[in-house]
């Protein structure tokens, strides 16, 4: 796979791109790490109580990363989740102009531009396609950043972000098979693409993107048959519970614990916004606006089912993928329920 894209290329480029971020004395740096590991091993048992899920001790490691070591650690990330794709690419490829348009070093500049992007704005991450179980990745500095931008008090603003990244892991570990279903929806994605059609004319399309002019939103949309809308609705869905849950989670549990989670809540999301026009294209470009949407609409969904039937009834939408609500049913939580309940 590495004829295909240079990963060590784009570790480079997006490390660079990212920055180191804040300035802070050593005595600071250790102090955060130490309290976000600190505050994520506290998450767990909260979580576990608000949600009842219970997740096996000691299976995903929890790290706390600078922004380089959050590029490294998606980089190998998407290493195994685009082998499916890059396989198929390969595959399909013949000497000549095809050859050069997907060569190594333009695919690395290009998986490292995204992740220099993201490495300066991700506070955590649970990366499901780490073996054997997945780790959570807690960016400390992005963490101090934003926590400085909002003006939130630091112990408030850190934990309130491990609720929520705990959230995810919890997520994945007490239900394994979640890990398995997303990774055969991207092989399943692989499969229906039409890789000389994206060669040939996707970067006119990436550019109608980049100036408006196409008919579509995002990267995603570039490359979306029929077939591929269908995938993509069930990963939205998917994707769109667990944001929402994790939301839901965060905010269930702060007020018991976090003073300031109210004022915290306010200006996170006034700043999920994003500020600048560079920023907003970039977002849209790269689908984090349907991501905050996914955050949105999940919680919604997510507060309309407990709310009705509790926490243990909805934890059935975790017993196995035919569970697992429809994009639709994300929007319509009474079909859900109806169907699954």
């Amino acid at each position: 796979m590495g004829d295909v894209i240079d990963w060590d290329l784009a570790v480079r480029v997006g490390s660079r791109l990212a920055g180191d971020g804040p300035v802070v004395s050593s005595t600071e740096a250790q102090d955060v790490v130490a309290e976000l590991r600190e505050d994520a091993a506290r998450s767990t048992g909260l979580v576990r109580d608000y949600t009842g899920l219970l997740a096996p001790d000691n299976t995903a490691p929890v790290l706390v990363v600078d922004r380089a070591g959050w590029v490294q650690a998606n980089a190998d990330g998407f290493a195994v989740a685009l082998a499916p794709l890059v396989d198929r690419v390969t595959s399909k490829r013949t000497p000549g102009p095809v050859a050069t348009a997907i060569g190594s070093r333009v695919t690395g500049l290009e998986v490292g531009g995204l992740l220099g992007f993201l490495g300066g704005k991700v506070l955590g991450q649970f990366d499901p396609f780490h073996e054997p179980h997945g780790r959570l990745l807690l960016v400390a500095p992005n963490v101090v950043h934003v926590e400085r931008e909002l003006g939130a008090v630091p112990g408030d603003f850190r934990l309130w972000v491990c609720l929520h990244e705990e959230t995810h892991r919890v997520q994945f570990t007490a239900n394994p098979w979640l890990r398995d279903h997303l990774f055969a929806q991207i092989a399943a994605l692989a499969e229906t693409m039409d890789v000389a059609s994206i060669l040939d004319d996707g970067l006119k399309r990436v550019t109608d993107a980049i100036k408006g002019t196409g008919q579509t939103g995002s990267l995603v949309d570039l490359v979306s048959s029929p077939e591929q809308k269908e995938i993509l609705d069930r990963v939205t869905g998917v994707m769109s519970l667990l944001e929402g849950h994790a939301d839901v989670v965060m905010d269930g549990v702060g007020p018991e614990v976090i003073p300031s989670v109210d004022a915290i809540r306010r200006k996170f999301d006034k700043r999920r916004k994003g500020v600048g026009a560079l920023d907003r294209m970039l977002r849209r470009l790269l689908g984090l606006d349907a991501k905050m949407a996914q955050y949105r609409d999940g919680a919604m969904f997510v507060r309309r089912v407990v709310d009705t039937a509790g926490m243990e009834r909805f934890n059935a939408v975790f017993a196995g993928p035919e569970n697992l609500p429809s994009r639709t049913e994300i929007h319509d939580a009474d079909a859900w329920m109806k169907r699954v309940l």
